[in-house]
C-alpha cells in the first residue's frame, strides 16, 4: 500500500502486549499508526521499533477514563492522518492488575477503575473519535473469551468485558448508517508479557481444554483483528469473534 493511499489506524494500549502486536500487524500491511497508551514511553518504545522497519508512526498519551484526554487524542490523531480516522482498536485494559475476589470483597474503587478503562474507555474514544471517522471506517473492541464462561472472584474485569460485547452492538447500530463497521474481538488466553507473569504455567494452561492443543499466540489475536479491518469484512457488523482455539463454542 502506497503512503497516499494508507489508512489511519489508532490502536490504544500500545505500550506492549497485544496493543503492540497489533500495530506490527497494521504496519505490515502499510497502514499510518497511531501508538496511544497512558504509559507515553511504552507507546514511543513501540513507536521506535516500528519506524525502525519503515513504517509511519506517532505515538500519543491518552487516558481512556478522561473526556479530555479522549478529545485531544482524537483530534491530534487525525490531524496525524490528514484529517480522518480509518481504523480504531480500542484494546486499552486493565488486566494483569486485576485483584482476584469473591465479589463481596471486591474493592469497589477497584470496580470503577476496571468499568472506567475497560468499558467507559472504548466508549470515550469512540465517541471523541467519531467526528473524525472515514467512510467505511472499522472499529474493533476487544473482549475476553471468558465472558462466555464466566471466571470466578474476577466479577469485575469479566462484567466489563461483557458490557463491551453489549456496548459494541449499539455502536453498530448507531454507526452503521455511515457505512461504518464495529466488531469486537474476545480472545482466549493468550501468551503476552503480562499473562505469562500471571502464572508459572501460563504457556500450558488451558491448552487441553481447547480444539487446537497449542497455547494462543497474540500473532492468532492480530490476524482476526485484521480479518475484521479489512474490506473483505465490510458486511460484518455487531459481531463478537471469539479467539481461543475452540475451548467454546457460540
Amino acid at each position: 500500500m502506497s503512503k497516499d493511499h494508507a489508512r489511519t489506524v489508532l490502536i490504544t494500549g500500545a505500550a506492549g502486549g497485544l496493543g503492540r502486536a497489533f500495530a506490527a500487524g497494521f504496519a505490515d500491511k502499510g497502514d499510518r499508526i497511531a501508538v496511544a497508551d497512558i504509559n507515553l514511553d511504552g507507546a514511543r518504545e513501540t513507536a521506535a521499533q516500528l519506524a525502525a522497519s519503515g513504517a509511519e508512526v506517532a505515538a500519543f498519551q491518552v487516558d481512556v477514563t478522561s473526556r479530555e484526554s479522549t478529545d485531544a487524542l482524537a483530534a491530534d490523531v487525525a490531524e496525524f492522518g490528514g484529517g480522518t480516522i480509518d481504523v480504531v482498536v480500542n484494546n486499552a485494559a486493565i488486566y494483569a492488575t486485576v485483584t482476584r475476589s469473591p465479589l463481596e470483597d471486591i474493592d469497589p474503587d477497584e470496580w470503577d477503575l476496571v468499568m472506567g478503562v475497560n468499558l467507559k474507555g472504548p466508549w470515550l474514544v469512540t465517541r471523541a473519535v467519531s467526528p473524525h471517522l472515514a467512510e467505511n471506517a472499522r472499529i474493533i473492541n476487544l473482549s475476553s473469551a471468558t465472558v462466555m464462561s464466566g471466571s470466578a472472584q474476577w466479577a469485575h474485569y469479566v462484567a466489563s468485558k461483557g458490557g463491551v460485547i453489549a456496548l459494541t452492538r449499539v455502536m453498530a447500530k448507531e454507526l452503521g448508517a455511515r457505512g461504518i463497521t464495529v466488531n469486537a474481538v474476545a480472545p482466549g488466553f493468550t501468551l503476552t508479557e503480562a499473562s505469562l507473569n500471571l502464572m508459572e504455567d501460563a504457556a500450558t494452561y488451558g491448552v487441553d481444554r481447547g480444539s487446537i492443543k497449542r497455547a494462543s499466540q497474540p500473532e492468532d489475536i492480530v490476524g482476526a483483528t485484521l480479518f475484521l479491518a479489512s474490506p473483505e469484512a465490510g458486511y460484518i457488523t455487531g459481531q463478537t469473534l471469539v479467539v481461543d482455539g475452540g475451548r467454546q463454542f457460540l
